[in-house]
């Protein structure tokens, strides 16, 4: 007898969903599998929100951003109702399995239905910010970056033209993956990241060396999660509560600009990329990989490898325990942010 299947994509919407969404549902339509596509994440299951997903209704979604299934952060888990629904929602249809799309959060939950409650779950690593363990990308990632490259690009004209100092913040929640990438690839003179906090003195110190051998504009990239140093924190408390919000990040880049305008005395703008940056056509190296994750998918189900994960290991796409993908988040690599301050100047 054929199993019916589910797939949900569940957290921050991310290039690549649509993707693996249609690969799964090519796969297991090979197989004669029947595919229930849940409604905005984990909600779906809740709420019985679903519909059927086929051959016809998947037809051209690869190079559409976002997700035709909707997503949203709700958790299951955070009380006994909602859990008590999802599993009536499961039985209802008779779901084989159930394929959860999504980061740290979702996959977090994914892996406590499984070990808590034997439900029978596999997932794909979806995040802009690459911080998942134990995959060495995510998709949605080199979109995210591309779209940073793009806009710095064209960032560094008006910054000669007016020479000015541009700083461009961008996400990455508690990691410098985003703006260590995109620094490096757009030319940035200062790349500021979590994982290393910033000395504003040196940065200013640095844009003023520029200045005096005749290179009269700059641009910074800081990720939304970068802080000043300890010890010389020109921000008080009540900023950095503002600033440095876990559900909210963001505006850093406002404040640093304010700064190097006052001690360094030259014209700063900000441009804070936000939104932007996870919309729109995923790149041709996201739809491979999330078309990847999505054939993988499904061979994890065939194979009943439950509460494990689709995961890239250099160029193969392997299983490994959901355990490994949430014990923490991973952090830029030190390799590459000895990259980033080569070219720092």
């Amino acid at each position: 007898m054929k199993q019916r299947l589910g797939i949900l994509t569940s957290g921050g919407d991310c290039p690549g969903l649509n993707a693996v969404i249609r690969a799964f549902v090519r796969r297991a339509s090979a197989d004669e599998m029947s595919v229930l596509g849940i409604k905005n994440g984990w909600r779906g299951l809740v709420e019985n929100d679903v519909e059927p997903l086929t051959r016809s209704s998947i037809s051209g979604i690869l190079p559409r951003g976002g997700t035709i299934l909707g997503t949203s952060r709700f958790n299951p888990l955070e009380d006994p109702d909602s859990l008590t629904r999802l599993k009536q929602t499961w039985n209802k249809y008779d779901l084989g399995a159930v394929v959860a799309v999504g980061g740290e959060g979702t996959l977090s939950a994914a892996l406590e239905l499984w070990q808590e409650h034997d439900l029978r779950i596999v997932g794909v690593p979806k995040t802009i910010d690459n911080d998942l363990c134990g995959t060495d990308k995510t998709f949605g990632f080199d979109t995210a970056v591309s779209i940073v490259v793009e806009a710095i690009d064209r960032l560094h004209s008006t910054a000669e033209a007016h020479h000015r100092v541009m700083v461009v913040e961008v996400m990455g929640r508690h990691t410098g993956w985003i703006a260590a990438y995109g620094g490096i690839a757009g030319g940035a003179d200062v790349i500021l990241v979590p994982e290393h906090p910033f000395r504003i003195s040196n940065v200013c110190e640095l844009l003023e060396r520029r200045r005096t051998q005749g290179r009269l504009f700059s641009i910074i990239v800081v990720a939304e999660d970068a802080k000043p140093s300890p010890d010389e924190d020109f921000l008080d408390e009540a900023t950095r509560a503002e600033i440095y919000q876990h559900d909210c990040l963001g505006g850093i880049g406002m404040f640093l600009a304010r700064e190097i305008e006052k001690r360094v005395g030259v014209e700063t703008r900000v441009t804070n990329l936000g939104y932007v940056q996870r919309g729109g056509t995923p790149t041709a190296s996201d739809r491979v990989l999330a078309t990847r994750f999505g054939i993988k998918a499904y061979e994890m189900i065939v194979a009943a490898e439950w509460g494990r994960m689709a995961a890239l290991r250099g160029t193969q796409i392997i299983s490994i325990p959901l355990e490994e993908a949430v014990i923490d988040i991973k952090r830029l690599d030190e390799e590459i942010y000895r990259v980033a301050q080569v070219f720092a100047g």
